[in-house]
């Protein structure tokens, strides 16, 4: 199905949602979501789009047995953080909206969530590890995440390198984003801290697409190791590129590796030596993904991406939310601000784990995954979990 065929079954969903409404008709409410789905990380933004939509069509009823009319809107940020945050602004000023669920670049996150903030918009994020998401004050009330961050998954990613590859010899390219430098920098500090020799650390424009001025100099250099921070378009680039220069460095990478396009760009002939950590545990590591996936697949004919479920279960999280807020309320319309406090309440045993928050929106409790990459997405292999607790918060 293509995505605008998607778009178009979601939205007949969604008009089969708001006609279930009761005869008590409290009002409209909108969930967004917010994430790439358009341009090259369209798959990923997809994923999480879709798995939010399945939420809501089998936890609707929780509201409309109340009175309300919920719907999913369905937002393109197009990866980019001007488009997110003008989106954000457009809607903020629709009073129906009382959750977003996004986004999938930690850059467009940031300032998007600032916008949010004015109006006490609560945002659940299924994918963003930038730190700054949940740490900066201005948002603190507002901004929430059910993956982990890369101030763990960078140094887990280091100490993989160091203690399992025996990395010594180190390049680290990052994509300038807010999720690329910023995962790089913590994988830097740490690698650093065992005594590596990080011979090259270096930053690339997002557009950028011939690496061989980088590459040609490890030619020279001879890294054990290429670390990238940064997305799946990219990273598969460098991939191809490495082995077609003849480079048999291992490669490494944080989570915006993930994703089932890694190898269709890298081709299948050069995955080897690869290596990603990830905060999107993979289904077949959940108890529950079963049900999911086979729900997903029912629904709209393919696979769950690498996201899916988090996107599935962060809106599970802003539903729970919002009828919390309308009991409290005595059965009413409740405020934004009022949700947004409910979601650091919410506790369930979601797809992806058990689901809660510290007093900061982080998920208490995140699992970190090494993977050794594959000739395809089916192929890869689980090289060690960890389960951490969120850094700070209580």
């Amino acid at each position: 199905m293509t995505l605008m065929k998607t778009l178009a079954a979601a939205t007949t969903g969604l008009m089969l949602l708001s006609c279930a409404a009761t005869a008590q008709d409290k009002g409209a409410i909108k969930i967004v979501t917010q994430s790439p789905l358009s341009g090259q990380q369209s798959v990923a933004g997809e994923g999480i789009m879709l798995g939010a939509q399945l939420a809501v069509a089998q936890f609707a009823k929780q509201l409309t047995d109340m009175g309300f009319q919920l719907s999913l809107q369905p937002e393109d940020d197009q990866a980019t953080p001007n488009v997110g945050v003008a989106n954000a602004n457009r809607i903020l000023n629709d009073p129906a909206v009382l959750g977003v669920v996004g986004h999938y670049n930690s850059g467009v996150a940031i300032p998007s969530s600032e916008v949010y903030a004015k109006d006490n918009l609560a945002m659940v994020s299924p994918a963003n590890t930038n730190p700054a998401i949940t740490d900066r004050e201005t948002t603190r009330a507002i901004a929430n995440r059910i993956c982990g961050r890369d101030d763990v998954q960078g140094p887990a990613g280091a100490n993989f390198a160091t203690d399992t590859l025996k990395a010594k010899k180190v390049y680290i390219i990052n994509d300038k984003s807010a999720y690329g430098s910023g995962i790089a920098q913590t994988f830097e500090a740490a690698i650093r801290k065992s005594g590596a020799n990080v011979i090259l650390s270096t930053g690339m424009d997002q557009n950028e697409t011939d690496f061989s001025s980088i590459l040609n100099r490890a030619r020279v250099d001879q890294p054990d190791l290429v670390y990238y921070g940064g997305t799946y378009p990219q990273g598969g680039l460098i991939i191809k590129q490495m082995r077609q220069k003849g480079l048999k460095a291992a490669f490494l990478g944080g989570d915006g590796l993930d994703s089932g396009d890694l190898q269709k760009i890298a081709g299948p002939e050069n995955m080897t030596n690869a290596y990603f950590t990830t905060t999107a545990l993979p289904l077949s590591q959940m108890p529950a993904a079963a049900a999911f996936a086979q729900a997903y697949k029912a629904k709209f004919n393919k696979d769950p991406e690498v996201y899916s479920a988090y996107g599935y279960d962060s809106a599970r999280v802003v539903i729970e939310a919002i009828v919390a807020a309308a009991k409290a309320k005595g059965g009413a319309m409740p405020s934004r601000a009022a949700v947004a406090a409910a979601v650091r309440e919410v506790k369930f045993d979601g797809v992806t784990g058990p689901v809660a928050f510290n007093n900061r929106g982080d998920i208490a409790s995140a699992k970190y995954v090494v993977i050794e990459a594959g000739k395809s997405a089916d192929a890869n292999k689980i090289v060690k979990v960890i389960d951490v607790a969120a850094p700070g918060g209580s």
